[in-house]
Parts: structure tokens; sequence; C-alpha cells
């Protein structure tokens, strides 16, 4: 960063742009320490003098020197137009973040009227608030900088909407964190940097817009005066000494120039670049999952789980009538292709899915407390303490601009009240307990301080910072390289095995999945399609999906001179669910039947369950996936 700086400031616009900031922020605070007996004083037998040496751009109406005038007015003409961008910030960063802390009904009203005011120039608008705020420096304050508002409240609705979908933020939501203070702690430490860019390249655009209403009669009024009002009085004698014009003007030229010259080097400096402000019904289970959450070893219980988004022509059901129980130490695996339901499925599980998203399920409890009800204190310590949720990218998982120490320790401080002291202890402990070498050190550290898997270890320490009953994770692996892949599935092992955890792993992945969980779910377009023994998934399978996956995973047995395995056709999207099962087009095995009538998960009195209308059809296997599999 430093380097950065330093190279920035050594260019001609970086150097140029520095020092002219520089002297108009001195020349702010001297010039009417310096000047302001002299501009002050009135000589009436030299009254509209032209440039000479005893005044470089001569005198006003009362033989005052003008350029001392100019040299005073600096001060006033900075601080207001510095209070104006202050008021624009304030005002934007509160309209901007509106949506975020009323939600998506509440901010509906403020981001529209952001949108329809955004829309006028921002002069016009000026203007309009300095009739309702009166004439005046005070008017004119407040008139900048609710006119400069809207731009600053549009940015800043783009850069919270951008980090309020990062996983360190769903992170803090499952936590039970409010979200004032996760906009404070999270949100805007990340968005500062565009925002300061911005708020410097908007001082000098107040300072214009100020010098504006003053020149026009509505800002500064005598006698007082800045830079605008200078440039009043000397267009009134323009003819008989231009230079009256001239020097107020090229200041304000200056000035504005030389903050806008100053944004683009702190946006370089910052390393910030090119930034400017027919559908089906949901298919119930018709067959229940074994196991109830009244039974003491059930960790989370789902039955009937619909999760559903609004579309142009109805209803779009991404998960339709999921139901699974999982139990005490208990590994699940969930796996599918991409579309089919999985991530949105533990997102449902987790509470993090936001209006216009809605979640219903006949149950959907986690240790008994069922995680529909009312947003209580309570739900939120459960969802805090007893579920960890470890996302897929560990890089988005952890807050970049907070220790990695202060983001572990916050979940025990909120969630189990403890100090500061100890909270802290809790995360070095926790460190340790994932296998970070030198954990009193790295709690010190940024997140890019560490490498992928130990960003993926710190976010299972995340986990682990409370007494977590079920443990979440989302494709933990995939950002990683295979060696780290295996320690961090073996890590997840020994927790689950060590403290008797429930463990749900979503994975494209299905040989992962065979290996590291006791059962699988196999899903398809928002539904489950199979549930069966982890050790059975090579060799026992019976929908065509599920073997058409394995097929597609290649082994030291594959057939080198072939081409790879493929699942012809394309999955299907949420909004194009046909009538019947949804995976008819793609299977060998279809008949009228199945694109006629939707097939039920039905439970065959074993550990298996499937929702097909040829299970495990009587066919060779070879020979069925020769025909279910299409070679590129």
């Amino acid at each position: 960063m430093k380097r950065r700086w330093y190279a920035v400031l050594r260019t001609p616009l970086g150097l140029t742009a520095t020092v002219l900031v520089a002297m108009i922020l001195v020349l702010a605070v001297l010039g009417p320490e310096l000047w302001t007996t002299r501009a002050n004083v009135v000589d009436t037998g030299d009254i509209l003098a032209g440039p000479s040496g005893a005044h470089w751009v001569g005198t006003d109406n009362l033989g005052r020197d003008i350029l001392y005038r100019v040299l005073v007015a600096g001060r006033l003409s900075v601080a207001l137009a510095l209070a104006a961008t202050a008021i624009a910030i304030v005002a934007g960063l509160i309209l901007g973040a509106a949506p975020f802390l009323l939600g998506r009904r509440g901010g509906r009203f403020v981001s529209a009227a952001v949108n329809v005011v955004v829309a006028f120039p921002g002069l016009l608008l000026a203007l309009f608030f300095a009739v309702i705020f009166g004439v005046g420096a005070t008017g004119a304050v407040l008139a900048i900088g609710f006119a400069g508002a809207p731009a600053f409240a549009r940015l800043t609705q783009t850069l919270v909407a951008g980090l309020a979908a990062r996983d360190f933020v769903a992170a803090s939501r499952i936590a039970g964190v409010n979200r004032v203070r996760i906009l404070f702690r999270h949100i805007l430490p990340n968005i500062a940097e565009p925002l300061i860019v911005n708020a410097t390249i908007a001082a000098g655009g107040a300072l214009l817009a100020f010098a504006g209403l003053s020149f026009l009669g509505l800002g500064v009024q005598p006698p007082a005066y800045d830079w605008g009002r200078l440039l009043y009085d000397g267009i009134s004698a323009i003819y008989v000494n231009p230079a009256a014009a001239l020097a107020p003007g090229a200041a304000v030229l200056l000035a504005g120039l030389a903050f806008n010259l100053f944004g683009e080097t702190v946006a370089k400096g910052l390393g910030i670049t090119n930034k400017v402000g027919g559908v089906s019904s949901p298919v119930p289970e018709t067959s229940s999952v074994k196991g109830s959450s009244d039974q003491p070893d059930v960790v989370l219980h789902v039955d009937d789980l619909t999760v559903s988004f609004p579309g142009p022509t109805g209803d779009i059901h991404p998960v339709r009538g999921v139901s699974f129980v999982v139990r005490r130490g208990e590994a699940l695996g969930v796996v599918g292709e991409s579309g089919s339901g999985k991530s949105l499925t533990a997102l449902a599980v987790s509470g993090l899915v936001d209006v216009p998203g809605r979640v219903e399920a006949d149950r959907l409890e986690l240790l008994g407390t069922d995680l529909l009800g009312r947003d209580t204190k309570a739900r939120q310590r459960l969802l805090g303490t007893s579920l960890a949720m470890v996302f897929q990218d560990p890089m988005t998982s952890l807050n970049p601009t907070r220790r990695v120490g202060g983001q572990l320790a916050e979940v025990a401080h909120h969630h189990q009240g403890l100090g500061r002291k100890d909270a802290m202890a809790r995360a070095v402990d926790r460190l340790r307990a994932v296998r970070i070498p030198g954990a009193d050190r790295r709690v010190r550290q940024y997140p890019h301080e560490f490498s992928g898997g130990m960003r993926q270890r710190a976010m299972i320490a995340m986990g682990l910072m409370g007494t977590p009953a079920l443990i979440v994770a989302d494709e933990p692996t995939t950002a990683l390289d295979v060696t780290v892949q295996r320690q961090v599935l073996d890590l997840l092992d020994s927790i689950r095995r060590a403290d008797d955890v429930a463990l749900v792993l979503i994975s494209h992945d299905v040989t992962v999945v065979r290996e590291v969980c006791d059962r699988v779910l196999v899903m398809y377009a928002g539904r489950i399609v199979e549930d069966l023994p982890a050790d059975e998934l090579t060799t026992a399978a019976r929908h065509p999906y599920t073997r058409a996956l394995v097929a597609a995973v290649p082994d030291l047995d594959t057939d080198l001179d072939r081409p790879l395995a493929v699942i012809p056709g394309r999955p299907v999207a949420p909004a194009e669910v046909p009538v019947g099962c949804a995976f008819a087009d793609r299977c060998p095995l279809a008949d009228e039947r199945c694109r006629a009538e939707d097939p039920a998960l039905i439970a065959d009195g074993s550990e298996r369950r499937v929702a097909c209308w040829h299970p495990g059809e009587p066919l060779d296997l070879d020979e069925a996936i020769d025909e279910l599999v299409e070679a590129p």
C-alpha cells in the first residue's frame, strides 16, 4: 500500500493534485489570519482601480484590494464546501443503507424515491432546496448538501447490496448479529474506499455549486464574502476591470480542479479503478422421512420444505417438497448438478433466504426448535451457537477489514457473553482446535495473510466458537487444491467424530461425498430423487440420474480410449419444470407415464428412498449407463 501511494504521488498528476490541495487548505487556514486587515481597508480615493503595483488585480467599489479579499475568502469557500459535502455523505449513507436496515419492503420506498430524485440535475436540486431553506450561507450549505445526497445514496445502495450478499455478512446474520451492527462493523469499513474517493471529488463539485449560488445571490450575504460573492461583485465592473471577476473565478476553477484531480489520485492510491459511483406447482413428498425431532438423537428435521420466489408468470419453486432427518454424529451428503437446489436448501435451513423468497415447511426444526417461528433472541442464539455454516469461498467468508481473531471473538462475545479477553482466548483455542499453527500470532492477522486452506479452517473455527450440533458445509473445498481439500475434509470428519456433531456436506464431487458421508441425498430440479447409504452410491443406486452422476466421474478403471461420459441435455430451470418426472427428457428409461406423472419419493422399507417409475430397472448396469450417457 505504501509503495503504491509513493508511486502515485511521484506521477505528474498525483504530485500536482496533492500540491494544489495542500496549498488551498493552507490558504484556507492562514489566509484570514494574514490578510484580513488589508482586505478590509477602504480607500475611497482608489475605487474600481485596475491592476497596478499597489493592487495586483485592482480594487472594488469601496477601494478594497481584490487579491487580498480572494485570499481571505478561501477559508469560507472551502469550509462551506466541506460542510455541504459532509451533509451529502451523511444523508446519502442513511438513504443508501435504508434498504439493508429496513428490509426489502421498507427500503423499497426509499430506493424508489432516490431513483426519482437522482434523475434531476444537481444544480436544479440545489436551487430547489435553496428556495426551501432560504437565502444565506446556512441555507446554501443545506441546499447543496441535500442536492448531493442522492448520488451518494445511489452509490451506497449499490455497494451495500454487493456486500450484503457476501458470506461473512451471512455468517453474522446466522450468529444473530443485528443489521445495524453488521452495517457498522462489516459493511461500511468495506465500502469506505470508494466513498472516500467520491467524497473528495464531490468536495470540488460542492465548491463550484456554492460559488454558483453565491453568484446568484442565494449564498453568502454581505458583509461576509466567498469566491462566488466576489465573482458577483466583479461582474458588475467587468468592463472597467476584468481582473476583478477573473481572480475569484480563477480561484474557484483552480480549487474545484484540485479537489477533482486529488480524488483521482486517492482512487489510484487506494487501488480503485473504473468505479462509479409456465410454472409447475411444488410436488409434495408422499412418504415421510424416518425419525422424529422428538427423538433425542435428531438434530435437524426437515419435512416438506419448499422455497419459492415470485416470477413474471407466478411463483418459482427452486426447492420443492424436500424432507430429511439428520441425527447426531451423522454425515449427510447432498449431491446434484448446479441449480438442483442443494445450496438453497442449506440457506433455508440456516434462515438466510431473504424476501421476496418464502420458506415453507410442515416441519423445520433444529434441536426441536421451530426455525420458521418468530425471529426471537432465543432463535438467534440457537442459530449462532448450535449451527455452524461453512461457505464455499473462504476469501469471501471473512471480513477483509477486520482481524481474524476479532471476527471469531465477536461470536463468543455476542452469544456467550464473554469479555474481550476471554473471547479472544476462546478464539485462540478454536484456531488451535482446527490445527492452525501459531494461533497466538494468527489471531492478530487479517484474512489476506492466511492461505486459502487456513481461511477455510478459520471459518470452521468460527463455527466452533459455540457448541455446534450441526455443521452445514456448502462446497467447502471447491476453491482449494487437492491436498488442502483432503486436510479440510479430514478436519470436518474428526470434529464430527470427536464431538458427535452432525454434518451436512453439499458437494458436486460424488467421490468426496461417498468417502466422507454416511448417507447421500441426490437432488434434481429442486427435489430429492434418491436417498441411500453412501457406501452403496456406486454399487446399488436405483435412480437413473444417480447412476449417471456416478458414471460421469472418472476413476482408475475408466477407459482412456473412450471420451468421458456426460449426462445428455441440460438441467431443468426452476421456472421451466415440466409435467411429470423432471429428468424424463434426459433419461433413456423414460416412458409416457414418466412424462405425465411425477413419481413420489417412496421408501422401500430399508434405508433407501427413490422417486422413479423404473427404480433399479432389471437391465445390465453397464448397458443402462451406456444408454444414459452420451459421448461428446
